[in-house]
């Protein structure tokens, strides 16, 4: 049984398959994305897209491009040629704290966690977009002036709700820093839900992991698709993983693509398997 099989398996009976999941329209849509560092192009006239409520991977060899893609849609890197459309608004340069506005929530392949910082605090930080009190409301902090303390409560409900989600009700107080790297992983992942993201980014969350950490990852993946709705967007080198939770995948190499469409697809595609998979002998 694969990592994948035994996490569904273990996931709620919505989860049982990839097929399970109605996915809707085009909400996030790529078109002829080029992007260069100096004499180096790191993508070539990239276009796809990714419907409402999928699993959407994106894949391919070290230095293909696929965090660039990531770092592009999330407004890290301004690309030099084409545009992005999210929700039905076009951009030739998105920004970040505008994508986070707009319900996109990213987690990093390396790790940017506070490492002194307990796990209750580290996902709290995660709601400081949504925070609507200012710096003097909460400096005030008592009973005649309560609107600090009052939003302060109602995001740790949403916190607390995330920790109780993903398992680590008995790390919420540890510093980050003692951790494993496994449930480091999960907490990067908490902190990203609790912007409560309409589209998550994910940058290779499980690079690093053993198989029974890509178990509890690949469940809580399903579960954040199946239980939130929130529509998914991964960058994964594990080719199980991918192909078994994965709506459509996109296939990159070195910065151009060479493949898009379903796992089963994806899998028969010759330049796939050439410049991926392996060629068959």
């Amino acid at each position: 049984m694969s990592v994948v099989e035994e996490a569904r398996a273990i996931a709620a009976p919505a989860a049982s398959s990839v097929g399970r999941r109605r996915t809707g329209e085009v909400v996030l849509e790529v078109k002829n994305i080029s992007l260069a560092f100096g004499g180096v192009k790191a993508l070539t006239d990239i276009s796809f897209d990714v419907r409402e409520h999928e699993v959407r991977a994106i894949i391919g060899p070290n230095g293909a491009g696929k965090s660039s893609m990531l770092n592009c849609i999330n407004g890290v890197y301004a690309p030099q040629q084409g545009s992005i459309s999210l929700r039905g608004r076009t951009f030739a340069h998105m920004n970040s704290r505008q994508v986070a506005e707009m319900g996109v929530a990213r987690t990093f392949q390396n790790l940017a966690l506070f490492k002194g910082m307990s796990v209750l605090d580290n996902i709290m930080s995660g709601r400081s977009l949504k925070m609507r009190t200012n710096v003097f409301q909460q400096a005030l902090r008592n009973p005649w002036f309560g609107a600090a303390e009052r939003e302060e409560i109602a995001h740790r409900a949403v916190v607390e709700r995330i920790i109780d989600f993903l398992e680590i009700q008995a790390h919420r107080k540890t510093p980050v820093g003692r951790l494993p790297y496994g449930l480091q992983k999960r907490v990067d992942l908490g902190r990203a839900l609790a912007m409560e993201p309409q589209m998550l980014l994910l940058d290779e969350p499980m690079a690093g992991m053993n198989i029974e950490e890509k178990q509890d990852m690949s469940r809580f993946i399903l579960d954040v698709n199946d239980e939130y709705g929130t529509t998914i967007v991964l960058i994964e080198h594990d080719m199980g993983v991918v192909m078994d939770i994965s709506d459509r995948v996109v296939v990159l190499d070195y910065g151009r693509k060479i493949g898009d469409g379903t796992p089963d697809e994806v899998r028969a595609n010759p330049e796939v398997i050439a410049a991926y998979l392996g060629t068959a002998h």
